[in-house]
């Protein structure tokens, strides 16, 4: 379920990523999230139409370098100074594309933001 975080600065949260979370680091460096397809509604799918058990997410150079640096400590604003210093100006606007992108993460369950 998606926490409420109405009233609080978004950079200063601290991500984690999601305890039992299956992922791997590929030979070529990329980052492979593996979500199991839960549920009556995914078991259906499975079943009658072939729907694979998992769901396997490839990060690209910029999801790949962010999910590095989620260790538990670093807020969103430590990293997004990670990320400038890494990647300059392709990272802009920086601080937008670095929350939206910490949402969508937590929306699809891989990691929590408190």
């Amino acid at each position: 379920m998606r926490r409420n975080h109405k009233g609080k600065n978004y950079l200063d949260m601290i991500p984690r990523i999601k305890a039992g979370l299956k992922w791997k680091q590929k030979e070529n460096g990329t980052i492979e999230i593996i979500k199991e397809n839960k549920g009556l509604l995914n078991k259906i799918a499975i079943t009658l139409y072939g729907m694979p058990k998992e769901t396997r997410v490839s990060l690209d150079q910029y999801g790949n370098f962010v999910w590095l640096m989620i260790d538990g400590e670093k807020t969103i604003f430590q990293i997004a100074e990670q990320v400038k210093e890494k990647f300059g100006e392709n990272a802009e606007p920086l601080y937008e594309r670095l929350c939206t992108y910490f949402k969508s993460l937590e929306a699809n369950g891989f990691v929590e933001v408190s």
